[in-house]
């Protein structure tokens, strides 16, 4: 079988991820960026403002909010300590009602809202999440730099978390040994794999766990 070329910043069928959070990754980071091999001007750094939505009863649907569309990847299955997400949904505010009934609020496992408008504003939609009592917005920025190493596409982030500083480093990619393998070469064997929807709910007390460092 032929190995698939990844290409950072495109599109690829789905991927396993290694991703981790905590206070330090310089050596890793370091290492990371020494055995890069050249990325697109457009995947150095980047910078965006996102919302999650987490929800106290679901750990599998990771929903967020970017540039006025939602987007939310379901989880498949753990193979060696990696993950697979893939895409569930993609919807642009205004949202309809049939979307919500039917596709989100199914996706937080949680009790449906009262709904009596045929769609809804971003603002509308978060006025109901701040209202639910299992629902919570969370703001997130990310400011990125990304990089290639074993044919993964790799990538370094400072983010902050409702205001709360974490670093996040990961590598992902459709072949489990080119993840394994960068993680051995970066020095992360054995640190814990942590996605964004475990990170979040950590940081703001969800759950009562600490993070990797």
């Amino acid at each position: 079988m032929v190995k698939e070329k990844l290409k950072i910043g495109e599109i690829s069928k789905p991927r396993f991820e290694f991703r981790s959070f905590g206070q330090d990754f310089k050596e890793a980071s370091k290492k990371m960026q020494e055995l890069s091999a050249p990325v697109p001007d457009k995947v150095k750094e980047r910078q965006s403002d996102e919302i999650y939505i987490v929800s106290k009863t679901n750990d599998i649907n990771n929903t967020k909010i970017r540039n006025g569309k939602m987007d939310i990847k379901t989880f498949v299955q753990t193979v060696d300590g990696l993950e697979q997400w893939n895409p569930l949904m993609k919807a642009k505010f205004p949202i309809s009602k049939k979307t919500l009934v039917k596709e989100v609020f199914p996706a937080f496992n949680v009790e449906m809202p009262t709904l009596d408008k045929k769609e809804y504003t971003l603002k509308e939609f978060l006025q109901m999440i701040k209202k639910h009592p299992d629902l919570q917005a969370v703001k997130v920025h990310k400011h990125r730099f990304g990089y290639m190493v074993n044919d993964t596409i790799c990538e370094v982030a400072n983010v902050l978390i409702n205001g709360a500083k974490v670093i996040s480093i990961n590598s992902e990619s459709t072949e489990l040994e080119d993840i394994k393998k960068t993680l051995s070469d970066i020095g992360l064997i054995g640190v814990e794999n942590i996605n964004y929807l475990q990170v979040i709910k950590r940081v703001i007390g969800m759950i009562d766990k600490p993070l990797a460092n």
